[in-house]
């Protein structure tokens, strides 16, 4: 099994590559992430159309490894979010799913 946590973003007009950076699978976010156990990485879907939105799934081993990582990261991910401030533009927490 498998929990994956679904996001959804439509980024400000003309900061798409920004975003692109901060919240692919190789990006800031995901590198934080990385450092945590239990982590198994992010995918970045790119909407076809220009104006829809943009979705990131992160996976973890367990809820119970991305409740610990929420715990002992906490400051980092706050600040990191303070940090990337107005890239992401809307954002929408879709849900937790688990997968097998």
């Amino acid at each position: 099994m498998t929990h994956a946590r679904v996001w959804r973003f439509r980024p400000p007009s003309g900061r798409e590559q920004e975003f692109e950076q901060a919240y692919s699978g190789t990006g800031h976010w995901a590198k934080l992430f990385e450092q945590a156990p239990g982590y198994r990485g992010t995918v970045l879907l790119r909407p076809s159309r220009s104006d829809d939105w943009w979705l990131t799934i992160d996976r973890w081993e367990s809820e119970e490894h991305f409740k610990a990582f929420e715990r002992d990261f906490g400051v980092q991910y706050r600040g990191l979010d303070q940090e990337l401030e107005g890239v992401a533009g809307d954002e929408d927490f879709i849900g937790a799913f688990e997968e097998d």
